[in-house]
This record gives structure tokens, C-alpha cells and sequence, in this order.
């Protein structure tokens, strides 16, 4: 799931756009950045909709093997019971899977070839083996082959990680968001009756996540100049276009958050931004953040403009 690091870094994103863009009317901005969120959850099922396409397959692999002209043993043998599956169907009776799914226009017909792939490393597999030679089945046997083709087939496939990352601009950035998710929705999906069991959220805390998103992204340019000019007092010693874009961002957003965010630790909104900028930023950015932070700091604390208040006191 998002948490609030991962905001962070899409509001980074954002402000990023913003900088780089010539129009300053901030309101296509913050649509973009609540689209950024809605982009996670349109992945999300994305990737459940190819386990369907995969026990999909295995229905019309089961037909074209019994089909043969000479069929084996093995051929005649060949199961659907991938398509049977208790979390699959499951799934496919969960109105928000459903609904999703016609929201986003969700069809993998572009590609048919990539449920065929992945079935055929399935097939072959000692784990599938075992799975259909099960006398009897429950939510938790089924979930298990499942897991399997997500972890060992899908995340592994070089074709798979191409067609995310064609169709997700921050597929880098928010697969490992797209994992925990799947892996909620194996742990919710616990009950073998189907409308007990429920999607992950992507923001389960949105109601406090999307005010706190919304209005860093609006802080750090509605203060844009005053926290600019902070920076420049204390990096006078540094030549202006040196200090990296990214750098400058994730300084005004740590500001945005001393000041402004009473709830929010200290010692938290230090670590977050030196955090990012070792993702995002220059090999020496988080140091060199951290020591401008420490001194905006200490003048923002010696004037009176850093007031926590409830968990913001925590050290």
C-alpha cells in the first residue's frame, strides 16, 4: 500500500512537472498527482486481471490438447481446474474487481501471447503438478498456486516487467507498491465464501493521506520564494545552478512540513527527505540536505515557527 513516504516521492514527482512546466496554474497539477494514486490502483488490476487470463488459459489449453489429432494420455488428461480455482473465482464475483475492470477498460487481447507463456512454465511445474492432484481444495490450497505463478512466474518474466513498464510511467517506482497490494489481497481473500473477501486499499488512511498530499504539493508553491530564499542563505557558499533541481524541491517540501505539519515529527520529515533524495537525487544529496536542513532548522526553531503538537512532539 501507499504510505507516506511513497506520497512524498509522487508530490516530488509532481512539483517536478511543475517547475519544469510553463504554466503555473497549479489546478491540472493536483489532478495529476490524485491521478498518480488512481494509476497505482489501475496497476493493481491490471496484474490481478493477468492471473484471470492465466486460469483462463488453462481452459483453452485443456481443449486444444483434447483436440489433438493423436492425443496422448497426458493431453486427455490436461485440467481446467486453474479456471476452478477458489481464489480465482473468488475474484471474479467481487463487484469491486469487476467494476474496476470496466472502469479501466482492462483486456489483455492486445497480447494474448503473455497468459500462454506464463501457463507454459506453469504446466511444467512441480507446484502445478501438486496443485491438481489435490484430492480436495480450499481458499487457502488455491491461494498457494496463485502466490506461485505471481512470485515465481509473473515478477520474473523480463516480457511482463516490459508491458508494465510501457504502460506505467512509474512502474520503477511503484511495483513494490504493487506487491504489497497483491499480497493484502491474498490475506484478505480468506473466506470461501466470496463476497466476504475484499480488494486491498491503496490508501487505507486516504481520508488523512489525500489533505496531507494535497497540500504539501500546494505549500511548496504557494511559499515557493520564502523557503527559496531560506536555502540561499545558507548555501551562499555554493554556486546556484550546482545544486540539483531535485535537491532545491526536496529542501522546500522538508520546510513545508517543519512548519506547517504540526503532527509530523521532526525526526521524521529529516529522515524522509534524506531518504528520497538517496533514491532520487545526487549521490552526495542526502548529506549535503541534511546539513542545509540542520541549520534552516535551527533558525526555524530559534523563531518560534516550529510548533508540534500531539505525535509531532515525539522525538
Amino acid at each position: 500500500m501507499l504510505n507516506r513516504r511513497h506520497l512524498r516521492v509522487k508530490a516530488l514527482q509532481v512539483l517536478y512537472s511543475y517547475q519544469q512546466s510553463e504554466s503555473k496554474d497549479v489546478k491540472p497539477f493536483e489532478k495529476a498527482l490524485l491521478k498518480t494514486v488512481d494509476r497505482v490502483y489501475e496497476m493493481y488490476i491490471w496484474m490481478l486481471s493477468l492471473l484471470v487470463e492465466v486460469a483462463d488459459y488453462s481452459i483453452i489449453n485443456a481443449e486444444e490438447r483434447a483436440n489433438k489429432y493423436l492425443p496422448s494420455e497426458d493431453d486427455l488428461n490436461a485440467t481446467d481446474m486453474l479456471k476452478n480455482n477458489l481464489f480465482i473465482q473468488s475474484l471474479l464475483q467481487n463487484p469491486d474487481y469487476l467494476a474496476a475492470v470496466k472502469k479501466y477498460k482492462i483486456s489483455w487481447d492486445f497480447d494474448p501471447e503473455i497468459s500462454k507463456a506464463i501457463f507454459s512454465s506453469l504446466k511444467s511445474s512441480s507446484e502445478y503438478k501438486e496443485f491438481i492432484g489435490l484430492p480436495e481444495h480450499t481458499i487457502k490450497s488455491d491461494k498457494d498456486i496463485v502466490k506461485f505463478i505471481f512470485k515465481k512466474l509473473i515478477l520474473k518474466s523480463p516480457g511482463i516487467e516490459q508491458v508494465f513498464e510501457e504502460k506505467f510511467i512509474n512502474w520503477p517506482v511503484d511495483k513494490e507498491v504493487l506487491q504489497a497490494l497483491i499480497a493484502k489481497t491474498f490475506k484478505n481473500f480468506s473466506s470461501e465464501n466470496p463476497l466476504e473477501n475484499r480488494l486491498a486499499q491503496v490508501c487505507p488512511n486516504w481520508d488523512e493521506d489525500r489533505p496531507f498530499m494535497l497540500d504539501l504539493f500546494n505549500k511548496v508553491i504557494a511559499f515557493e520564494n520564502e523557503y527559496q530564499e531560506m536555502i540561499s542563505q545558507k548555501t551562499k557558499n555554493w554556486e546556484a545552478e550546482r545544486i540539483a533541481v531535485m535537491d532545491i524541491l526536496l529542501m522546500k517540501m522538508a520546510i513545508v512540513e517543519l512548519v506547517h505539519f504540526s503532527s509530523i515529527p521532526v525526526k521524521v520529515t529529516m529522515n524522509e527527505y534524506i531518504e528520497i533524495a538517496k533514491e532520487f537525487s545526487t549521490p552526495k544529496s542526502n548529506s549535503f540536505i541534511n546539513g542545509i536542513l540542520d541549520k534552516i532548522l535551527a533558525d526555524l526553531k530559534a523563531k518560534g515557527k516550529v510548533r508540534k503538537t500531539g505525535r509531532g512532539l515525539i522525538e
